[in-house]
């Protein structure tokens, strides 16, 4: 392929037959992934087998992309589904026990931006809130998803997407104030 395609382009080409493309999604994403796994569960083992996973999942799944679909909501609705099935047999809670020393490794990432360099208890406090919250919260601060994406991937009108995010935020706040004491 020459020139940079979009992601649309690429996924439409592997949909029809080009297993290569895949590489180039892979390389594109696989880290984005990789670091909502981490924040969604703190564990460096299962983000990896996740990634995996989700790139075997667009691969068997990938007759399922329509043109008319944005690529990033349609992986990272692959990427909950994923996170759903590996821990749908765990209790949904089990993330919420920081490992202090855990959390202070360093993130994988080279370039860290902000928000993932803020202290341990921080992640700590994100590790503690409901799947489901965490998940706003790591879309909406850490990806910058608009209220209108979120409502995308989670299937649900924007303005129930941007009363999800206000209340995380908000339970998130709380968590932090609880930690820091």
């Amino acid at each position: 392929m020459t020139g940079i395609s979009s992601d649309e382009s690429l996924m439409a080409a592997v949909r029809e037959g080009e297993s290569r493309d895949l590489g180039i999604l892979f390389d594109r994403h696989h880290l984005a992934l990789y670091e909502f796994f981490f924040r969604m569960t703190g564990d460096r083992a299962a983000s990896e087998s996740l990634v995996q996973d989700v790139f075997y999942r667009i691969l068997k799944y990938r007759d399922t992309f329509r043109d008319e679909d944005r690529f990033r909501s349609w992986l990272f609705r692959i990427a909950r589904n994923s996170h759903h099935d590996l821990f749908k047999k765990q209790d949904s809670e089990a993330a919420g026990d920081c490992d202090p020393e855990l959390m202070r490794k360093v993130s994988p990432s080279a370039g860290e931006s902000a928000p993932n360099a803020g202290p341990v208890t921080l992640r700590c406090a994100l590790l503690k809130l409901q799947e489901d919250r965490r998940e706003l919260v790591v879309f909406s601060q850490y990806y910058q998803m608009t209220p209108e994406e979120i409502a995308e991937l989670l299937d649900i009108d924007v303005p129930a997407a941007k009363v999800r995010v206000h209340r995380a935020m908000l339970e998130l706040r709380d968590l932090y104030r609880a930690l820091s004491g």
